[in-house]
């Protein structure tokens, strides 16, 4: 069979392309129209372009949230529509934008051939879909409601995606500003200060201290630009091999939920998270401690997923839900009191589902007021910048005209 590069346009008018196997072009329009498709062109790829289209590279984009999302909502709707799974995938593989995602599901498709279940299949790529989603899909499986499955997942990845949407929104205007600041002094130092350090000498008047700084400052820029460059450079490095170990990773984690201003939405961030993920297992039919080992994965936070675990530990000993809760120290008492009423009335899974959307509102609001928050230490750091600049420049060329007119 020949391998055929398409475009075509969905029923909502919206144009994909992708690839497909058939005998010949007549045949890959009939799959097309079959899946509710316009074809526009249909061309044969060689086998140059077959062999380049399988290569995967560390310059191949990743499988990102919103690939994730779009797989979770579209396998939903085809389970809803009674799609067999092997057909859905292997549709799925060919529509999809991503390479790396196409190829996980060709090797799905193979998988469910042979015979092995979905949720098998997607566990061999825990690159692509994490724990979560495999025991999502597994517990759908057994129960008989993969579609649902499906549909708390997309729910689940639309959540966390806004989330990271909110964040990056919150932190461009202070990373820019930034970025500005450090611009701004590489230039000062490196072609303003040098243009009064040589009016300054020229004069040969006693300097003040803070211009005596300033170009000192000027001068090891200048003139140790490669020593810093590879200083800053090394540094990083370190600080990021270092972040990658498991203590590194664990007091990071520990300590930027304790930063001014941020630490705080960090924190209420992952506990959003924890009980959005964790409602979602309970709903699905996990077990509780199962659950608990999943969602401490699904936070993505070393320090919180040692509390989480610890939690499931107590659980384990015969303590209940409610009071492993209260000894992590992790929840307000109001959250407290809800996971305790949910406990007595044997609704947790819904009451966690509340718990997540009061974070998720606590959370919304911080990022919404977080650039008022910063404004004013971004303008004090830019204040300092020129005050030290007119007390380093200025002031002596005070001096210096004071002198001249005496």
């Amino acid at each position: 069979m020949a391998q055929f590069s398409y475009k075509a346009r969905n029923a909502s008018g919206e144009l994909t392309s992708g690839v497909l196997e058939a005998t010949d072009d007549s045949s890959v329009a009939q799959i097309l129209v079959g899946r509710n498709f316009t074809p526009i062109e249909i061309t044969e790829n060689s086998q140059e372009q077959i062999e380049e289209s399988a290569q995967v590279s560390f310059l191949t984009p990743n499988v990102t949230l919103d690939d994730l999302v779009i797989f979770s909502r579209q396998m939903y709707s085809l389970a809803k529509s009674g799609i067999p799974i092997l057909r859905a995938v292997k549709g799925l593989a060919d529509t999809t934008g991503s390479k790396r995602m196409a190829m996980a599901l060709d090797d799905v498709a193979d998988q469910l051939e042979r015979g092995r279940t979905l949720s098998t299949a997607l566990n061999k790529h825990d690159q692509v879909f994490g724990r979560l989603f495999v025991s999502i899909v597994h517990v759908g499986e057994n129960t008989g409601k993969l579609d649902e499955a499906f549909l708390q997942l997309s729910f689940y990845l639309e959540r966390e995606q806004e989330t990271r949407k909110q964040i990056k929104a919150a932190t461009r205007y202070p990373m820019f500003v930034l970025m500005a600041i450090v611009i701004a002094m590489v230039i000062m130092n490196m072609v303003v200060i040098p243009i009064f350090a040589e009016m300054f000498v020229s004069f040969g008047a006693e300097l003040p201290l803070m211009t005596r700084i300033l170009l000192a400052t000027s001068n090891f820029f200048i003139t140790k630009w490669p020593f810093l460059v590879v200083g800053i450079t090394v540094g990083i490095y370190l600080l990021v091999r270092y972040l990658r170990t498991e203590t590194g990773r664990y007091k990071w984690d520990k300590t930027k939920l304790k930063l001014p201003i941020v630490g705080s939405i960090f924190e209420r961030t992952l506990l959003g998270r924890f009980a959005r993920s964790f409602s979602m297992m309970l709903v699905s039919g996990v077990p509780l401690t199962s659950a608990l080992n999943l969602v401490a994965e699904a936070v993505n936070n070393a320090y919180m997923a040692e509390c989480i675990l610890n939690m499931r530990k107590n659980i384990e000993k015969g303590e209940n839900l409610s009071r492993v809760a209260s000894s992590s120290k992790l929840f307000t008492p109001l959250v407290l009191q809800m996971i305790s009423v949910g406990e007595e009335t044997g609704r947790v899974d819904e009451l966690l589902a509340e718990v997540a959307e009061f974070y998720e509102r606590e959370v919304d609001y911080d990022l919404k007021s977080l650039t008022s928050k910063i404004e004013p230490i971004l303008i004090s750091i830019v204040a300092g910048m020129v005050l030290i600049l007119a007390l380093g420049i200025f002031t002596p060329m005070w001096d210096m005209m004071g002198a001249i007119k005496g």
